[in-house]
């Protein structure tokens, strides 16, 4: 009975995209069309997208296929600010939630690469405050712990750590520091046990965004630069990427995808928002097309267009599970997510959910394809039925597909 109510669903969303279609620009997919298939082929895969989008409840997404080292095909969909009229574009910035930990940990595994630190060192030899578990006092936290959520971090309370601002970020005079120890120290003013879990370090997964605020403060130490500024020069400049920051002041607003809660048929704008201590963890903001460039490095062994950011052996560091796959076919390496396909077959990626925000990265090595898939919506459990989720799941499958036809 539910599978005919979806089939039916989809039908009807169908019926009514053929009738009133609502797409964006693509700056790749006009060369691939006459390449693969012809203009029919593209023309109702773009209306299956959009029909996705609505089943999905996302009032735009914008989304690419990589093969290799090159984009075979980006789009936009959907409005990004449905106040003003703004068609999605692969040039239109979104903010990526969790994806922002990917370039988190490359900016720490570059300062790796110089041999600056050992992944098994005691990360206290380089803070200037005494990181350890309250319950487990004696048992040292090494970088390799928090870059793969193993170092006993279990709870970020994280309705503390996020605040709405227009149109800047909520810059906190004693942040990292003295912020960071008055929050994860027994005796600092701002500490709560419910911060470390009750397991020792290295043992247990728990997946906790303040352990990469660590890491953003020991790029700072260890480089001597402010962390966005540090990314700025090492990564983003490198790497073309010349409108992406962690930082909401840099950037154009008008051009950032309006966040968007979706309540019983309509889509409700949320204020663009900075983040008071969670920024190297979850406020990066760029475009689909930017962000390829960053993840054609990772596919590429640390390259892209004759630049290295990182060494290839580290590449393969970051892309192994240092948190082994699970039961389900989960893992974790250093700043990404490592799982099992159905088939059987590696994928490397992260995910990103934040009030307003659902992002996806994914990278295929057997293939050498990758998708990337920004929206601006949040879809939370607690607001969205296993339709909405569909939605997105469908959305994912059907790039990886469209990869697999161009790449044969």
């Amino acid at each position: 009975m539910k599978k005919k109510i979806i089939a039916l669903i989809i039908m009807a969303l169908f019926i009514g995209i053929i009738a009133n279609p609502t797409i964006g620009s693509s700056k790749n997919n006009k060369i691939d069309k006459l390449e693969h298939g012809g203009e029919s082929n593209w023309f109702l895969f773009d209306r299956y997208l959009t029909l996705l989008m609505k089943l999905a409840h996302k009032p735009s997404f914008s989304a690419c296929i990589i093969i290799d080292d090159r984009v075979v095909w980006s789009q936009g969909y959907g409005l990004y600010d449905i106040e003003n009229n703004k068609q999605a574009t692969p040039d239109t910035l979104y903010l990526l939630a969790s994806i922002s930990k990917t370039v988190t940990a490359t900016a720490l595994m570059q300062l790796y690469d110089q041999g600056l630190f050992d992944l098994d060192d005691d990360v206290n030899d380089y803070l200037p405050f005494s990181l350890r578990n309250s319950n487990f006092p004696d048992i040292p936290i090494t970088f390799r712990m928090l870059l793969s959520h193993r170092s006993s971090l279990a709870s970020d309370n994280s309705d503390r750590l996020c605040l709405s601002y227009i149109p800047g970020d909520p810059d906190i005079p004693s942040y990292p520091h003295p912020w960071l120890e008055e929050y994860l120290t027994p005796d600092g003013s701002a500490y709560h046990s419910s911060v470390w879990s009750e397991s020792p370090p290295e043992s247990q997964y728990y997946y906790a965004n303040i352990g990469f605020s660590i890491i953003g403060y020991l790029v700072e130490l260890i480089s001597g630069q402010n962390f966005n500024e540090y990314c700025e020069k090492h990564i983003f400049t490198p790497l073309g990427m010349y409108n992406t920051s962690f930082r909401l002041k840099d950037l154009d607003i008008n051009k950032i995808a309006i966040p968007y809660f979706y309540r019983k048929g309509n889509y409700i704008p949320n204020p663009h928002y900075g983040m008071l201590v969670l920024y190297p963890a979850a406020s990066l903001r760029t475009s689909v097309e930017q962000l390829s460039h960053f993840l054609i490095a990772h596919m590429n062994g640390g390259m892209y267009n004759d630049v290295r950011i990182l060494n290839e052996s580290t590449v393969e560091l970051m892309h192994t599970e240092h948190y082994p796959l699970n039961d389900r076919g989960y893992g974790y390496g250093l700043g990404w997510s490592i799982k099992e396909s159905k088939s059987g077959k590696k994928e490397i990626g992260h995910s990103g959910g934040w009030p307003g925000v659902h992002t996806l990265t994914k990278v295929r090595p057997d293939d050498n394809t990758a998708i990337i898939i920004f929206t601006n919506c949040y879809d939370s459990t607690q607001f969205s039925g296993p339709i909405v989720r569909l939605g997105f799941s469908l959305i994912t499958n059907a790039l990886f597909r469209r990869a697999n036809r161009l790449a044969s």
